[in-house]
């Protein structure tokens, strides 16, 4: 049953876009994809929170969360035999933990916070909090944008993963993430 949550042997380089929300890793996403000519990984847990907020007018709600990681790991494994060199992922599980912990008062499911670590990824791009906010249905903390990427930092930090952190405007995240990943495919 917890396989669901696993992800699956790959020789793929998988970079992860992280951060809090409003800060362009849907953007990037969509852009370092297209300049890798390659496939990217939506955030699963968009579509699954927006169909619930039209049909029962109700925000995430810890319950959501598993269901959230099932499908983004669906989703993920699917695309990676579809994917080139490279795997662009608009989010992971420790993402979503990371919002578990900070929405829930610390809490993570163990299941999730266990594949959430045992996930690997080569990349992580931690995107900043210095473009303009855009409001929707989902997105709720505009006003905490700085304590929530010092918890994305701070997580990413805690367990040791590779990242780089991207400012500036698109142009010059797109071109730092470029350099960085280029790096990583040319070991």
């Amino acid at each position: 049953m917890e396989e669901k949550y696993r992800q699956e042997p790959s020789d793929v380089l998988k970079v992860v876009l992280f951060g809090p929300e409003s800060t362009g890793k849907t953007t990037l996403s969509e852009q370092l994809a297209r300049h890798y000519h390659t496939v990217w990984v939506p955030e699963y847990a968009r579509d699954y929170l927006q169909d619930k907020w039209n049909n029962e007018r109700k925000t995430c709600e810890p319950h959501d969360l598993l269901p959230i990681a099932a499908g983004q790991m669906r989703m993920e494994n699917n695309l990676t035999k579809k994917a080139t060199d490279i795997l662009i992922c608009d989010t992971d599980l420790l993402e979503t933990k990371v919002y578990s912990e900070a929405y829930y008062i610390g809490d993570c499911d163990p299941i999730l916070e266990k594949y959430a670590l045992e996930n690997t990824y080569d990349l992580y791009l931690l995107t900043y909090i210095d473009i303009p906010w855009e409001a929707d249905d989902l997105r709720d903390k505009p006003d905490e944008r700085e304590q929530m990427f010092n918890y994305f930092k701070d997580t990413l930090e805690k367990y040791g993963k590779n990242f780089i952190t991207l400012k500036g405007n698109k142009k010059e995240r797109l071109q730092k993430a470029i350099n960085h990943i280029d790096t990583l495919l040319h070991k």
